[in-house]
């Protein structure tokens, strides 16, 4: 054996009792799993890792990942490595890189800079693929063939999808335009993607109507793969909202996994219980549902997203176009703050709510850390004066933290039984949203250790074997002779994230050794150069 991890606790990710046990790795997965009896023997191997005092887990999946372009930009990407995370699932809200032709492209890295870096004269990412396939092969490439940090999965993104066969008209699409993104859905499950994501409240995905989703879910569920929404509202409306999703998916007989299950704002305080209810009945009579949720209650998403789904037709130059405009400017105005726009999840926005956390522009730095209500009084101008500038003067590049949550949803809706964690953590920004640097910690330290809310063996349930069987990856998710070494050990006793609003970056505690393929990405808890990350394909087949 190479490596014998000795005197571990193992919680095996199944969710049953944990046992003291040697694991030995041979050849990048578990070859042996000795668990300690009265006169049972040890292993043995070239190396001996002594874990002690530590739990052993499969490595932490991150349902929700927006790291498209940092596992490309960043070798070291302790962000996530840090955080005993071996796999991510990018590609999500409806919004990424593939499939994409050369106008998609420019119209996608300006769309989501804000989340990802990467806008048009950005050259930190040599974006050299068109197909779902040439990402995955340039992850697998990575830093000079190398590969990248963590491992990642890769949902076809809905939006970018219609962007590429309708553009951003908001129409029902033509029989030849569903056509061609039927295909390219379908041609991106073939290349490895394991599902299809939406953003049901970002410009062009929102546009597509119950009936377009329905006919390319059916094709996602013809390839076995699931359905990952965003869906059109976490605020008014958003168990509508909800049950809109458990529709379609049950119409096009596909898996659904529903991204950051949250509901915010006001009008949903303490309501929780309706959604778990409404999933519960759904499940109860045959549904395929799961979801995910971050540990905090602030959102975190771009500024441009809050606009009414009207005012973003046509792309980023005819949104700026329409800022430009005193009298469409005003007419925005009033859908954001008197009517409650769909971008805006259907609710009166509330300025005090809305944190700046990122720039692009370096002269616009002393908004970042401020509420849009703050700056705008900071400068005796009304807030949406503020916000308007910003959208303009940065080109559409402002990141923003929305306080919009409700901490007893937060802890409800992370103790159902098709729960599992995803940070939704977007790396950009100078004050970013601290659950993409302390999610899975956070998860460990405080509502495990310190509430209770979950039990240990649980909560590593929910981040690891629940998310390999959403993925239908039957060798990852729980620590098994044959599965892939993907492996984390931590101290249950300290175990936390010190990420904070005010210092998002700070780096997890507790966490010192994580490794991938059997290789140590993190070593006595420090990154390595190991780059043991590849992309993670499924065998799609009709």
């Amino acid at each position: 054996m190479d490596l014998v991890i000795r005197d571990a606790r193992v919680v095996d990710g199944t969710g049953g009792p944990s046992y003291r046990a040697d694991v030995g790795i041979t050849d990048g997965r578990i070859s042996a799993i000795n668990k300690e009896t009265p006169g049972g023997g040890r292993l043995s191997g070239a190396r001996v890792l002594d874990a002690d005092g530590l739990v052993l887990s499969p490595g932490f999946i991150d349902m929700h990942a927006h790291s498209d372009l940092a596992l490309l930009r960043d070798p070291d990407h302790s962000a996530k490595a840090a955080q005993g995370v071996t796999l991510e699932v990018i590609g999500q809200d409806g919004l990424s890189y593939a499939p994409v032709d050369d106008r998609t492209l420019a119209q996608v890295r300006q769309t989501i800079a804000g989340w990802n870096g990467g806008a048009p004269g950005d050259t930190s990412v040599d974006f050299d693929w068109r197909t779902v396939g040439e990402y995955l092969d340039r992850l697998d490439h990575g830093f000079d063939g190398r590969g990248i940090a963590v491992n990642a999965a890769y949902l076809v993104p809905q939006g970018t999808v219609r962007m590429h066969a309708v553009g951003w008209d908001d129409r029902p699409a033509t029989d030849a335009e569903l056509a061609l993104m039927k295909r390219l859905v379908a041609e991106s499950l073939e290349q490895g993607a394991v599902g299809m994501s939406s953003g049901l409240t970002y410009t062009p995905g929102m546009y597509a109507d119950d009936a377009e989703l329905t006919e390319l879910c059916r094709v996602v569920a013809e390839y076995g793969g699931y359905y990952c929404p965003h869906h059109r509202s976490y605020g008014a409306g958003a168990l509508q909202a909800y049950e809109e999703m458990v529709t379609v998916a049950r119409r096009a007989g596909c898996a659904l996994h529903l991204a950051h299950a949250t509901m915010n704002f006001g009008v949903n305080k303490g309501r929780a219980p309706e959604l778990l209810a409404l999933l519960d009945r759904a499940l109860e009579a045959g549904a395929d549902i799961s979801l995910d949720t971050y540990p905090y209650t602030p959102g975190c998403t771009t500024l441009v997203a809050m606009l009414p789904s009207w005012a973003s037709e046509g792309g980023p130059e005819a949104i700026l176009e329409r800022l430009r405009d005193e009298g469409t400017a005003e007419r925005i105005r009033h859908h954001l703050e008197a009517v409650g726009s769909d971008g805006c999840h259907g609710v009166p926005i509330e300025w005090d709510t809305i944190e700046i956390s990122g720039v692009s522009a370096p002269g616009l730095a002393d908004h970042v850390g401020r509420t849009v209500a703050e700056s705008a009084r900071a400068r005796g101008e009304a807030p949406w004066a503020t916000a308007r500038r910003l959208l303009v003067e940065d080109r559409l590049g402002p990141t923003i933290l929305q306080h919009v949550g409700h901490e007893e949803n937060v802890r409800a809706i992370m103790r159902h039984r098709v729960h599992t964690g995803g940070s939704d953590g977007i790396l950009q920004g100078a004050k970013p949203h601290p659950r993409a640097y302390g999610t899975f910690p956070h998860y460990l330290g405080r509502y495990v250790r310190d509430l209770g809310v979950l039990s240990l063996e649980e909560c590593v349930s929910h981040l690891t074997g629940r998310p390999a069987a959403r993925l239908r990856l039957p060798d990852r998710g729980r620590v098994a002779t044959g599965h892939h070494a993907d492996l984390v050990l931590f101290d249950p006793e300290t175990v936390s994230s010190p990420a904070t609003f005010d210092t998002p970056r700070a780096r997890p505690e507790g966490i010192p050794h994580v490794l991938i393929a059997g290789r140590p990405v993190i070593k006595d808890g420090h990154r390595t150069d190991v780059l043991a990350g590849r992309s993670v394909r499924r065998s799609a087949h009709r």
